[in-house]
């Protein structure tokens, strides 16, 4: 069985946000299914998806501190500057994390490890509402 549905998330701060209580509230809401995958796949090209640890809170002050570094803005090589100076940094960083997951699925819940959380990384200063769709296949 093949099930989809398209989410939208609020519009967030820059930095690494946890969101796998709105994906698990997605996934609620579709018909559940014992064994299989969840496919998440972010609409956007200036954030991205990750999973990283869930407990700690600096994680995710460190992911964005670490990300900022290794990808400065207003570089003089940066060609794409007409949205703004953390505008190409943002497609950087999505390339490196990727826009998408795919997640196993048992027991009608999403198989992650115990300190597993799954993150949006949001790479613009106003990035606004991002959208997400959700495609579950098993049985």
């Amino acid at each position: 069985m093949w099930q989809q549905v398209e989410i939208q998330l609020p519009a967030m701060r820059r930095g690494f946000h946890l969101i796998t209580d709105q994906v698990e509230s997605a996934l609620s809401k579709l018909s559940p299914v014992s064994i299989g995958l969840l496919h998440i796949q972010l609409l956007h090209t200036s954030a991205s998806l990750t999973i990283n640890e869930n407990a700690d809170p600096s994680v995710c002050r460190d992911m964005e501190r670490h990300f900022s570094h290794m990808v400065p803005e207003d570089q003089p090589y940066y060609e794409h500057i007409y949205e703004g100076s953390d505008d190409m940094p943002a497609h950087i960083k999505a390339s490196m994390l990727g826009s998408s997951l795919t997640i196993p699925i048992r027991d009608k819940r999403l198989c992650l490890g115990i300190w597993q959380g799954i993150y949006l990384g949001e790479h613009r200063d106003h990035g606004g509402a991002r959208r997400m769709v959700l495609t579950l296949q098993g049985e």
